[in-house]
């Protein structure tokens, strides 16, 4: 019992980077835990089963080896299956979405919520807690905590969504303390029964650390990503694991560079910026369509795109957006060098219906693409940006899980 108890406090410290490793997906075994941590095999056990007495991971019983493998058989590690959860939600101009998400970025359970986006903050954001708050109990799950992705610039450290150009909130919408105050009138709490902080963040940029940290974006030192959503273009940048925010959380407003001088006015007050000129909505009046009543825009331009692509006024409108983006693209490498371009949203769509034409324009628009290519790839992961939301919440857990979950 001593020994044990010795090599838990020699690893103590290492348990949040153990848990990141396995919710990451890079530590399937006992065996690559010991030599990722840099450790010996018994103080990885010891670890491992702090972590497992926490609820959080799984060790199995009996080691298993590679079928024609040589040396010693490693006990798999894996999520617990009724570990904690994360509350996570996401507004968008058509309506919202709540989720629970557990370690490794699974969704557990979802509410499909939708609802038009009112003037006032407070009613979604209220919708939004109450749909989580129902998942949570009917799951029985303990919750960790709660994020939120909004489509908006966040300012740190307010917390205020400063520019929320495709719904009607106010700028300066104080966001992060509407949801606490929401999370606590519905009485979800923390582990140990404590009130939660509601964690805010944009949405792409939220998106782009779940992709980072479990979809296409896996090993990617400089990722950048580039999506639509439901209105509008967003972007981030992911730098050796943490999302580059700018000086007050404000970076990466990429949806704003002009790609068309003669394009139409944008929200921002400039013109023919990316935001406007490939956006679903773009798509739809491109291709000479009429966006319906029925559907969100995001989910319309999608099904015109994979339904109607041999239609020569859809394709025109395809290539166009296409072209447009690329030129967007190329401008982001020059002064970024990533060693990774991910799409998602409608672009992720362009990108698989031709995607060596947008490859081809970024890289002949591009000094870094010209010498050597940056590849460009789909995002993997449905429901990123509720994945990012949860990822806000989860960090508390992956930087010290003894102290965020023991008391609970």
């Amino acid at each position: 019992m001593t020994q044990t108890r010795t090599r838990l406090e020699r690893g103590r410290s290492a348990l949040g980077p153990a848990l990141e490793l396995v919710h990451t997906g890079r530590a399937p075994t006992r065996a690559v835990l010991t030599a990722e941590l840099g450790v010996t095999r018994a103080t990885a056990g010891a670890v491992a089963a702090e972590l497992e007495a926490l609820g959080l991971i799984q060790v199995d019983s009996r080691p298993l080896g590679a079928a024609g493998a040589q040396g010693r058989p490693s006990h798999r590690l894996s999520i617990a299956p009724r570990g904690p959860v994360a509350l996570a939600a996401q507004v968008h101009a058509d309506g919202f979405r709540a989720a629970l998400v557990g370690l490794g970025g699974r969704i557990v359970a979802t509410d499909p919520g939708c609802m038009t986006v009112p003037a006032d903050p407070a009613q979604v954001i209220d919708a939004v807690v109450e749909a989580g708050a129902r998942l949570l109990r009917e799951s029985g799950r303990r919750c960790v905590g709660a994020g939120l992705a909004v489509p908006s610039a966040v300012a740190e450290p307010e917390g205020t969504a400063l520019n929320p150009l495709h719904i009607a909130w106010p700028a300066g919408a104080p966001v992060r303390e509407l949801f606490t105050e929401s999370l606590a009138a519905a009485g979800v709490h923390g582990p140990s029964g404590e009130p939660l902080t509601g964690l805010v963040g944009n949405d792409v940029n939220l998106a782009a650390l779940a992709e980072h940290r479990h979809g296409a974006g896996r090993g990617a030192q400089h990722l950048l990503c580039v999506a639509t959503g439901h209105r509008g273009v967003g972007g981030a940048l992911v730098l050796d694991g943490r999302l580059h925010t700018g000086s007050a959380g404000l970076a990466m407003e990429v949806g704003h560079l002009t790609v068309n001088p003669e394009g139409p006015p944008c929200h921002c007050g400039s013109r023919g910026c990316l935001d406007i000129e490939t956006d679903p909505l773009a798509f739809l009046l491109a291709a000479g369509r009429d966006p319906g009543p029925e559907g969100s825009l995001l989910q319309q331009a999608r099904d015109l795109l994979r339904e109607e692509y041999g239609e020569p006024s859809v394709r025109a409108a395809a290539d166009l957006l296409i072209d447009r983006l690329g030129l967007g693209l190329a401008g982001l490498v020059n002064i970024l060098n990533p060693d990774r371009i991910i799409l998602g949203g409608l672009h992720r769509e362009l990108l698989e219906a031709d995607p060596e034409r947008l490859r081809a324009v970024v890289a002949e628009r591009s000094l870094w693409g010209r010498s050597g290519g940056v590849p460009v790839l789909p995002c993997t992961l449905d429901h990123n940006s509720l994945v990012g939301a949860a990822e806000l919440a989860w960090q508390a857990v992956l930087d010290d899980p003894l102290q965020a979950l023991a008391a609970g």
